[in-house]
């Protein structure tokens, strides 16, 4: 199981924040800057570009079960187009379906995925040597480190048009690019808190 301390940091509290911005609460910029590098670890790979590290937005993805039926969700609003209210359109999405109260029950903590928007150095890598570390800092002192293997998906996936969907949900769509937009699915094998802190300084707790 993937310990509790590390999914009520890095998604319980997450899903708070988006619940109060769903709710229209104004947050302060230095709390959203703050919360968002639960969002942002740097992504760390290594073949042949080199040793590399590429800051990327991540996310938890639901189990595979309730893939398709919040995949439709997604699509049924992306496909309307960008309008007035959009992005909190799908704000609301994302609270139904993966961060409001009880919706833990449908995520696999297990994988966090991405998509690729470079193309450069982490996709010469990964498609080269799956072995990759997400480094997580959130200041001053907390700290994780998450190992494990990235598998590709791209078009004709399930999982590519998931994830493309699910930044296009809330960002200005573009499926369009989906295609050229590959996705990453990082499955999780061990986690280390790497926090300042007594509980911390690169102890294994998974």
């Amino acid at each position: 199981m993937i310990p509790e301390e590390f999914i009520r940091w890095a998604y319980h509290e997450r899903a708070a924040l988006i619940r109060r911005q769903a709710e229209g609460e104004k947050l302060p910029p230095h709390e959203i800057f703050l919360n968002f590098s639960r969002h942002t670890p740097a992504v760390v790979s290594c073949g042949p570009a080199g040793l590399n590290a590429s800051i990327k937005g991540v996310g938890y993805l639901p189990k595979a079960e309730y893939l398709e039926t919040i995949l439709e969700a997604y699509l049924e609003h992306i496909e309307r187009g960008w309008r007035e209210g959009y992005g909190q359109e799908g704000l609301q999405l994302l609270r139904r379906w993966l961060y409001g109260e009880g919706c833990q029950e449908r995520i696999d903590f297990t994988r966090l995925g991405t998509l690729e928007l470079a193309r450069a150095h982490s996709w010469e890598n990964l498609r080269a040597n799956p072995q990759v570390t997400l480094l997580f800092y959130q200041p001053p002192q907390i700290s994780y480190e998450v190992r494990g293997r990235a598998e590709i998906h791209q078009q004709g996936s399930l999982y590519h048009r998931f994830l493309n969907a699910q930044h296009d949900v809330y960002h200005r769509p573009h499926p369009e690019q989906w295609p050229e937009r590959p996705a990453y699915l990082f499955v999780i094998e061990e986690i280390y808190d790497n926090s300042a802190a007594p509980h911390g300084f690169g102890r294994r707790i998974y």
